[in-house]
């Protein structure tokens, strides 16, 4: 599928794209660009949050090239541009966060080992971060720094609906009498995007916000609805091992996470309590931002950029 462009969303100029063919006959959509400024000093692996797509991150790409990185990035399975798993396709499904982890893998793989330069820092939103989290503890790690806006380490407890040990029986129960392929209570087919800005989870930017929805007006086959109830077992299932007390000691790689402070999609407390603990990482809260800090304000967006930049500069002035 090709990326999608509007008037005030345009493709960024030079994209490479593809469909990286993975097992059980996933297919996986991606795009990699190269830097629009010198010095060259690497690539940005972005990764995106539930539901999300491409060409929602265009500005961000455009952000990260400037500043001389090139930048590689793919939908996830089941979203975007990528296959979808079940019938109706705007079911967020997932049968395992397991199988993220083999999207990650084969995308570093076959995608940005063999044709993009080193070193490789991990950019991810969300869910996005909270798969390379997953994997921020492995040995010999392919990136050298990971950059993680809003990641969900555990989920916001007024998205839950419930405490998060009562929302993973209802998931397991519902699950082990064959409902996996089921909503969760109050789903839909309709994408959050296409909710009204007037109170709105994602963000206080009502252009930013509303580019966003064009897109998928545009083409309503890149949104997804809401997570299934094999997605929610998923997810608490992997949140019940990020916030085990001993995991943030085990993370090796560098890390520099954002938390935003009106945030009602993923726990901020989660995610400072996840950052204290931390051998090598540090973190930001910015108190005006709402879940997709990227999607932000150009104020909310530039205190993003300023410590993006700062937290790097140690690794340009090495080169």
């Amino acid at each position: 599928m090709n990326l999608v462009a509007l008037a005030k969303n345009p493709v960024p100029s030079g994209a490479t794209t593809g469909m990286l063919e993975c097992r059980n006959g996933i297919r996986l959509r991606y795009a990699r660009w190269e830097p629009t400024r010198p010095p060259r000093r690497g690539t940005v692996c972005l990764f995106q949050g539930r539901g999300e797509f491409i060409e929602k991150y265009f500005e961000v790409v455009a952000d990260l090239r400037r500043r001389g990185f090139a930048v590689a990035t793919m939908d996830w399975r089941g979203q975007g541009g990528s296959s979808r798993q079940l019938r109706n396709p705007s079911k967020g499904y997932v049968r395992s966060f397991a199988d993220y982890d083999q999207d990650l893998y084969h995308f570093m793989k076959e995608i940005v080992l063999p044709d993009c330069q080193p070193p490789y820092i991990a950019m991810a939103h969300s869910m996005g971060g909270h798969i390379l989290l997953r994997n921020a503890t492995l040995p010999g790690s392919w990136f050298s720094r990971m950059i993680l806006s809003a990641p969900m380490i555990d989920i916001a407890r007024e998205r839950l609906g419930a405490p998060r040990a009562v929302s993973r029986l209802y998931a397991e129960v519902l699950a082990g009498i064959g409902l996996r392929s089921m909503y969760v209570r109050g789903g839909s087919d309709r994408p959050i995007e296409l909710d009204p800005f007037e109170g709105n989870a994602l963000t206080t930017d009502r252009e930013r916000y509303q580019r966003n929805r064009m897109v998928l007006e545009t083409a309503p086959q890149l949104g997804l609805g809401s997570p299934t109830v094999a997605w929610l077992r998923a997810a608490l299932r992997s949140i019940a091992r990020l916030t085990a007390p001993e995991y943030p000691l085990r993370v090796e790689v560098p890390l520099l996470l954002f938390a935003a402070g009106m945030d009602s999609i993923v726990s901020t407390r989660a995610i400072e309590e996840f950052a204290l603990r931390l051998k090598v990482g540090t973190h930001l809260l910015i108190p005006q931002a709402k879940h997709e800090i990227l999607q932000e304000t150009d104020e909310v967006r530039q205190r993003f950029w300023a410590a993006f930049d700062a937290y790097l500069a140690s690794d340009a002035a090495a080169a």
